[in-house]
């Protein structure tokens, strides 16, 4: 299995015990519908762009919307061959496999993140998780601020455990409030 299978397979728990779906979300103005919206959209958006016809976008309520649409993934990103095809990405040439790992793996990690904090249940990521995660985030360099990415960071106790420090670095708090 791949980085971004698992962390699918986490993100499905977390949709999966999400309760309230109108609840604030630590991403500004997003709910946790608006949350498993972002995730859905922005993987569609991306294999699309690398001609994966992956049928009109499923609807109902989040759940099931993330349920169909991991369904119709599932079977493209468990392709050797097409994870192994090469492209130009933001920064550089690389695949569609170290994309979905280090950018859209990451994402459903966060937001994963996000969704639990929203229904008062946040994650605690793998030590698996925040390696990728660290990796990720430095491959990402200044462009990790820009306008939509992440937040500037927060500051944290310089002895805070590795998560709290992660968080902060993409501006968030680990206190659900």
């Amino acid at each position: 299995m791949n980085f971004f299978l698992d962390a699918a397979d986490r993100f499905t728990d977390t949709v999966s015990a999400t309760t309230d779906w109108s609840a604030a979300s630590p991403c500004a103005d997003w709910t946790a519908a608006e949350v498993v919206d972002h995730v859905v959209d922005a993987e569609r958006d991306f294999l699309g762009r690398h001609d994966v016809d992956l049928g009109e976008r499923p609807s109902g309520e989040p759940a099931e919307v993330w349920a169909a649409h991991l369904a119709a993934v599932r079977p493209v990103v468990e392709d050797d061959a097409f994870l192994a095809r090469e492209f130009d990405g933001f920064f550089g040439r690389t695949t569609i496999g170290t994309t979905l790992d280090n950018f859209y793996g990451f994402d459903l990690v966060v937001h994963g993140w996000d969704l639990g904090a929203s229904n008062g249940r946040p994650t605690t990521f793998t030590d698996d998780e925040m390696d990728t995660m660290d990796t990720a985030f430095e491959g990402f360099g200044e462009h990790a601020y820009d306008e939509g990415v992440f937040r500037q960071p927060v500051d944290v106790p310089e002895d805070a455990d590795r998560q709290t420090k992660l968080l902060a670095r993409m501006g968030r708090s680990s206190v659900v409030e």
